[in-house]
């Protein structure tokens, strides 16, 4: 009797974790459905009619393959100035990140710096007071990095949430007896911190990595705002320019051409996210290992 009711429960746990299974599974692919059909949405409907995409005709396919989105915003000269300031912005700001904060999360990790925790407190506070828009854009003019191509990557090169990210990471998977070994054979702190600390870190070098290039890549407000010279604009502000010059149009002319700029003016507007948007997910996956694991070791509270 002992034995058939062992049994019995073995078979209604099995059931319970095939239920459980399924259910993780189903949510699982339910949340990636939601998340990559609108990105394919998008990119389907850059090579559509925009009147099929409003009477509902396009789906999971383009009706009709058309690239005059693509081609009327190819057209425009700024847009390749716009790319290779962004890719520069990027390249340059994401390395002044990583030379700022990585170095700054490493020595608030280690147990014998004087003060640690007031200064882990002293980059806390700015997480959650800041002083806004005016006294930040007073303290950019003063500093004269006004309309240069230093403003959009050393005044906020500086994040207190990745120097916290980076200091936990090295807490939790550095060992201490690592430290003590270097001292042992007469390795410095700087020396042990570049030859020693870094190539462990490929994970958090990632993240912050990858979290400030994305940054720095879909940034227009802080252009907006700093850069007035046209030809240091990145990619993501012309582009609003020309959406916003399309709209301008639309107003002036009337029936035929304002129905054939309204059409290239959609098809357009999804061309531009398409545009925008690609270089920076074919990032994605040669980092995609290291940026997992980087997040879970990360994110150890201490």
């Amino acid at each position: 009797m002992k034995k058939k009711f062992t049994e019995k429960s073995r078979t209604e746990k099995s059931w319970k974790d095939r239920f459980f299974d399924i259910s993780v599974y189903g949510i699982a692919i339910l949340m990636m459905v939601m998340i990559i059909y609108p990105l394919w949405f998008i990119v389907i409907a850059s090579f559509s009619n925009p009147a099929d995409i409003a009477n509902g005709n396009v789906w999971f396919w383009p009706k009709e393959w058309k690239l005059d989105g693509y081609i009327e915003l190819l057209k425009q000269e700024m847009i390749w100035r716009g790319y290779l300031n962004t890719i520069i912005y990027t390249i340059v700001g994401t390395f002044i990140a990583l030379v700022v904060n990585i170095p700054a999360g490493y020595v608030l990790s280690r147990q014998d710096l004087f003060g640690r925790k007031l200064i882990s407190t002293f980059y806390i506070i700015p997480m959650f007071i800041g002083g806004g828009l005016i006294p930040t854009y007073l303290v950019v003019k003063n500093f004269g990095f006004l309309d240069t191509f230093w403003v959009l990557v050393l005044p906020f090169s500086v994040s207190a949430f990745n120097i916290i990210i980076a200091k936990t990471f090295f807490k939790n998977s550095i060992p201490e007896s690592l430290w003590e070994a270097a001292q042992i054979d007469g390795c410095g702190t700087i020396r042990y911190f570049l030859t020693m600390v870094l190539p462990l870190s490929k994970a958090i070098l990632a993240v912050i990595g990858l979290w400030t290039a994305v940054g720095i890549w879909n940034s227009w407000f802080d252009a907006m705002i700093y850069i007035s010279n046209e030809s240091l604009q990145p990619l993501q502000l012309i582009l609003r320019r020309i959406l916003i010059a399309n709209e301008s149009l639309l107003g002036t002319a009337s029936g035929e051409l304002a129905s054939e700029l309204r059409r290239l003016s959609e098809m357009m507007k999804y061309a531009a996210i398409v545009v925008s948007t690609l270089p920076i997910m074919c990032l994605y996956p040669f980092l995609q290992k290291y940026f997992n694991q980087g997040v879970m070791v990360g994110s150890i509270k201490e």
